[in-house]
């Protein structure tokens, strides 16, 4: 996997999306990717509003060689205060030293830890700005305590990640995304809201019913998708998912579709079967994108789900859905 996408999605969002999806806009959705070559690391999301005509890739998918982190309001509050401490224990000093920077620094990881950041993170983190902080000269007419909040501003823009990146859309051909995930976290509701943000964009869609276990997900699927006005490719509960995908590329490709999106079935938990499913589907369609949706609420247990489905498919983004749901909902991803 190069790159890891997130896309974010309130739970209120996603009630909105249930009852009106035609109302669920861009205003809902973030989204931002950062390498999946680095070590795990938090992801804890609050998405700001987007006005409708702005692109949710813009700004906010990101990649960097340090990875990515995306951050609750509520962790950034907390972030603020310990800081501010850190910061007012410098006043008064000349230079910044191992000695004088080590009750800082431990604020600075009380507050980090306190703020749901995993410890790895923290660690690497404190690690960094410690050693920076010691080993760089303090620019003329500023003061220690303010060079110290330069060096950690930095340290966070690079663990951020620095560089904008898009949407990947298929060169030639229709762009398929396939969604996958656990059973309850919100894809065939995604898959309604994505299509209708592309549709806005100017690209035509249709949606994939293949989860073929789940009573009435092929229903829901079918109604959200007139309520967008996209269309839904379904062959009922008893052809094999990797088949209904294959039919369905064919059908899009046949209506001329610029995305085609497929919703798979979801498992209470993960499991040999589910993967082998995924597996045949992927290999049916190739799709351009694979992401996986997951319950911002999981916390850091969503790390382990990310390796999984990782190791297993190969995923090239991650989906966050009931950001709103917990005041920290944090996790962490390769």
């Amino acid at each position: 996997m190069e790159a890891t996408t997130a896309l974010a999605l309130s739970s209120s969002s996603l009630a909105t999306a249930r009852r009106s999806p035609e109302k669920a806009t861009a205003a809902s959705l973030s989204l931002r990717r950062f390498s999946a070559t680095t070590s795990l690391h938090l992801r804890a999301a609050r998405s700001p509003a987007l006005r409708s005509h702005q692109s949710p890739f813009q700004g906010w998918r990101r990649r960097g060689r340090a990875g990515g982190l995306v951050v609750r309001a509520e962790m950034f509050g907390q972030l603020t205060t310990g800081l501010e401490s850190a910061w007012n224990k410098l006043r008064g000093v000349d230079v910044l030293t191992k000695e004088n920077i080590a009750e800082p620094m431990r604020d600075i990881r009380r507050a980090l830890l306190e703020a749901d950041v995993s410890l790895p993170v923290v660690r690497r983190f404190i690690e960094s700005v410690s050693e920076k902080a010691v080993g760089t000269d303090v620019i003329r007419g500023v003061r220690p305590d303010q060079q110290l909040v330069k060096v950690v501003s930095d340290e966070l823009v690079q663990l951020m990640g620095g560089e904008v990146s898009d949407l990947v859309f298929a060169k030639s051909g229709p762009t398929i995304i396939l969604l996958a995930g656990l059973q309850g976290v919100g894809k065939t509701t995604v898959c309604a809201k994505l299509a209708f943000y592309l549709k806005k964009l100017g690209k035509s869609c249709m949606l994939v019913a293949a989860d073929v276990y789940r009573p009435a997900a092929i229903d829901q699927l079918t109604i959200l998708g007139k309520k967008v006005g996209v269309p839904v490719y379904s062959e009922g509960t008893e052809a094999k998912p990797s088949q209904i995908a294959k039919n369905g590329l064919k059908e899009a490709k046949v209506n001329k579709a610029d995305v085609i999106i497929v919703d798979t079935a979801g498992r209470l938990q993960v499991d040999k079967a589910m993967m082998n499913e995924l597996k045949e589907v992927k290999k049916a369609v190739n799709p351009t994108e694979v992401l996986l949706v997951v319950d911002a609420m999981t916390g850091q247990e969503a790390a382990g789900l990310v390796s999984s489905f990782n190791d297993e498919i190969g995923i090239t983004g991650a989906i966050l859905t009931k950001l709103d749901g917990d005041s920290r909902g944090v996790w962490k991803a390769n």
